[in-house]
């Protein structure tokens, strides 16, 4: 199982990309982060194999974030 992490301002992107990502039996999403600080505090704790992450955010962005 791959376990993914959201991380996208708009709330209906990630629940879109939930759905679509939790639609695949090998994918669990396993978070949702609204900004780039709690993507990575979320990551820390729950350390995804992959984090999906817009790269424009309100204050830490995708691109500053990682």
């Amino acid at each position: 199982m791959i376990r993914v992490l959201v991380a996208d301002d708009q709330a209906v992107v990630r629940g879109g990309l939930r759905m679509i990502l939790e639609a695949q039996a090998d994918l669990e999403v396993v978070g949702e982060a609204a900004d780039g600080s709690e993507a990575i505090t979320m990551a820390a704790s729950l350390q995804p194999d992959v984090l999906l992450m817009d790269i424009r955010m309100p204050g830490l962005d995708g691109i500053e974030a990682t």
